[in-house]
């Protein structure tokens, strides 16, 4: 049996390649997702992946479920945070309630997810931490003041991760993807869909694949010299 891995948000758009293309390399994946159950067992139907359902946003709720996966298939190894949402508006017509439920899911989430998981990692020398964070969290993004600020604080979280857990063989590394064609970009007017591919330059919407290579990638023992780093797959459209 392989390496066990968890993938939040793990069952439906870039979360869903990710659990695959880490099963196609061998590692035992389990799923988390939030709400929609329907989703989830199409997805176990057709993968054999197990999904798990909580709210990351929870603690004792993340803890709980992180513990019934390791219950189930063993010491969680690799640990993928991707579970995200947005509430997107002006900052002037933000509300408080949009403001903390981003912060809540995309930021609060990603403590909630490694945290329960990280002293099995200490003590037993190995861990990998991926955080799926965004291109809008390193550029912003108008009406996104609530996902860039967690996205970037993300990779703050992943930059501390990294030295905290480097004598313990536990890397820290973060993915920023840029325009995908996931469901919800595929589901704009054609004309705004247009519009963002006319910024990137390589002429296209990302792949949902092509983000979860690079996950499956520092998931590898060939990246146990990468920590602390970002993989910003987003066509060109952003240098940092």
């Amino acid at each position: 049996m392989g390496r066990v891995a968890i993938v939040t948000g793990g069952t439906r758009g870039i979360g869903a390649a990710i659990s695959k293309s880490l099963k196609a390399a061998g590692y035992e994946v389990a799923a988390n997702f939030g709400g929609n159950e329907e989703a989830a067992a199409k997805f176990t139907d057709e993968t054999g992946i197990k999904t798990y359902k909580w709210n990351v946003a929870d603690y004792e709720a993340s803890k709980a479920g992180l513990a019934q996966v390791e219950s189930d298939l063993g010491p969680i190894e690799v640990v993928v945070a991707n579970a995200g949402i947005t509430r997107d508006a002006p900052f002037h017509k933000m509300t408080p309630d949009q403001w903390k439920e981003v912060i809540d899911v995309n930021l609060s989430g990603v403590f909630n997810t490694v945290h329960p998981v990280w002293p099995g990692l200490r003590e037993r020398k190995f861990g990998r931490i991926i955080v799926i964070s965004s291109l809008n969290g390193q550029k912003g993004q108008f009406a996104q003041v609530n996902y860039a600020a967690t996205k970037a604080g993300d990779l703050g979280i992943i930059k501390s991760l990294a030295q905290e857990g480097a004598r313990a063989n536990i890397t820290a590394n973060a993915v920023c993807p840029g325009y995908i064609a996931t469901e919800m970009v595929m589901a704009v007017p054609e004309k705004v869909r247009e519009s963002i591919i006319s910024q990137i330059p390589v002429g296209r919407l990302g792949e949902v694949d092509e983000i979860a290579r690079c996950v499956t990638f520092l998931a590898s023992d060939d990246a146990g010299f990468i920590t602390g780093s970002t993989i910003s797959a987003n066509g060109g459209q952003f240098f940092v």
